[in-house]
């Protein structure tokens, strides 16, 4: 910290010590000025005079009210204004007292706003000349009297500047603070939904695969003995849909690499191109299944599409395990408009028919993908038994915010 900075430091730090420093210099100056008169009217030479003793005291007076100007700045104005009236119309030859009534004014200017500075201001320059030129014992036009005009009129207009700059400097801090905190809080939502996201993904991908993997060993279980190479063939699928769980795991937990790390997986997301996939992997689980497409073929946005594949597999897997073992599933990807339709019916009958009964987030994480994207999800029990979910997701996404997801 430099010289300069320590000095502004203490100096706010100690206001009162200053002023009263300040005090002491305006003080000093005052007393010199009163000793000094010109020796001719526009002459630049002095003479050496002895100050009345009146005059003093206004002086000492005027200085001692600088030291509490910050505390109480128009008491301190009417207080100099005072004393500098009582000097122009006693003083012969005057003494400096209106130096103290200047630097009071200025503090007013400096601590409230331009109306007041206005309006003070002027009150003090018309009294100030107005008492020297009507009741001094100079003439009207004298040089001291126009200097008084002149000098209450310089402390009020920078006392306004000083003000006006403080408030410029003050309006850009708080414009500063203000945009880091939108900053800040920016990075902590694109935080919040980027978790939000991963644990969604991370859901999707743990409840379908560990739920295939859980139907197949149980299976591999009850016929190892009797057929056991149905065994086997079941045993291959556990396999299967582990490798696929652990694929999908490494790449959506290989999002939170840094950006540079060249082993983050490259693949791109899941879609509907992948749907036969997806339910042959029920199929091979035991679960029948239909799908009906009529989409024509249509490219999506990869953030619909990948909201598309998460919602059906996400809805078989709600099948697969709360459904019962004999319920069969339909699933329909139909384009409509602008829009592309998600449908996934079963007609199960288990004891939990009702998905995610238990507390999961299976329906919630599905509701706020579609969500994201300004679609619908409508799911709900199917009149007879079964369980219906159906989204509408636009082709042409957009999220709430604005901005493409993908």
């Amino acid at each position: 910290m430099s010289t300069l900075q320590r000095a502004k430091h203490q100096a706010k730090a100690h206001p009162l010590a200053l002023d009263a420093a300040l005090a002491a210099a305006v003080l000093t100056c005052m007393v010199a000025g009163s000793f000094v008169e010109p020796r001719h009217p526009g002459n630049v030479s002095w003479n050496l005079r002895t100050p009345d003793p009146l005059s003093l005291v206004l002086i000492t007076l005027g200085a001692a009210a600088l030291v509490f100007r910050r505390r109480a700045p128009m008491t301190v104005l009417v207080l100099t204004g005072t004393v500098s009236v009582i000097e122009s119309v006693t003083g012969d030859p005057r003494a400096p007292v209106a130096m103290s009534a200047v630097i009071a004014l200025y503090t007013v200017a400096s601590t409230t706003d331009r109306p007041t500075t206005w309006r003070v201001g002027l009150l003090t320059m018309t009294v100030l000349t107005g008492a020297a030129m009507s009741a001094g014992p100079l003439p009207w036009y004298a040089q001291e009297n126009l200097a008084i005009f002149a000098w209450t009129g310089i402390g009020a207009t920078a006392g306004d500047a000083v003000r006006s700059r403080r408030a410029f400097v003050q309006a850009i801090r708080e414009r500063a603070e203000r945009a880091e905190r939108t900053r800040e809080e920016e990075a902590r939502r694109r935080v919040a939904e980027e978790r939000l996201r991963i644990a969604r993904d991370l859901h999707d991908v743990v409840a379908h695969h560990i739920a295939l993997v859980n139907v197949q060993a149980g299976v591999a279980a009850h016929i190892m003995d009797k057929r056991p190479d149905q065994a086997k063939e079941a045993l291959s699928h556990v396999r299967e849909a582990s490798r696929s769980a652990l694929n999908e795991l490494r790449a959506t937990v290989g999002l939170l690499r840094q950006s540079g790390d060249p082993e983050a997986p490259t693949e791109p997301a899941p879609g509907l191109d992948r749907l036969d996939e997806l339910t042959g992997t029920f199929r091979n689980a035991g679960l029948h299944i239909e799908v009906a497409r009529a989409d024509q073929d249509t490219t999506l946005p990869a953030a619909v599409d990948l909201a598309a594949y998460r919602v059906i597999q996400e809805a078989l897997t709600n099948v697969q395990k709360h459904a019962g073992p004999q319920a069969k599933a339909e699933v329909s990807v139909v384009r409509v408009g602008p829009n592309i339709e998600i449908t996934v019916l079963d007609d199960g009958t288990g004891e939990d028919a009702a998905p995610d009964s238990g507390g999961g987030h299976g329906l919630l994480g599905m509701r706020e993908r579609v969500t994201a994207l300004r679609g619908t999800l409508t799911t709900g029990p199917r009149y007879g038994g079964g369980f219906r979910v159906h989204a509408i997701l636009p082709v042409k996404n957009r999220t709430a915010t604005g901005e493409d997801p993908a």
